[in-house]
């Protein structure tokens, strides 16, 4: 139904920014939100920032002030805009999709890709 293809993941070292992509395709018209989680080694997934259909934004406590998240509605596309990168934002990150369950939509991931951090 919904397809959601990430890019942008890399090496980096602490201080320096990557820009993460999420290009969603199908049958988004019942697509609430969306949003990036990322699951480091040994560790459960957990939400770095999400984004509403109407523009609403949330972060997690840990990257408020040093990353964004926007989305293009004319190309389908999410991003993740991370500054002040630190080692312990090492981790996969996924992109994520909620769906209106009232039209049969689900909860819809990416692939993942891959984030590392070197002080």
């Amino acid at each position: 139904q919904v397809q959601l293809v990430e890019s942008g993941g890399g090496l980096v070292q602490a201080g320096e920014s990557l820009r993460l992509s999420c290009a969603a395709s199908g049958s988004i018209f019942g697509i609430l939100g969306m949003g990036w989680y990322r699951q480091a080694p040994g560790r459960q997934r957990e939400l770095v920032a999400r984004i509403t259909r109407g523009g609403s934004t949330l972060y997690a406590d840990s990257v408020k002030g040093r990353f964004n998240i926007s989305r293009d509605n004319a190309k389908d596309t999410v991003y993740l805009q991370m500054n002040s990168l630190k080692p312990e934002d090492t981790a996969v990150y996924y992109c994520n999709a909620d769906g209106d369950r009232s039209l049969g939509y689900l909860t819809y991931w990416g692939q993942g890709t891959q984030v590392t951090v070197s002080s």
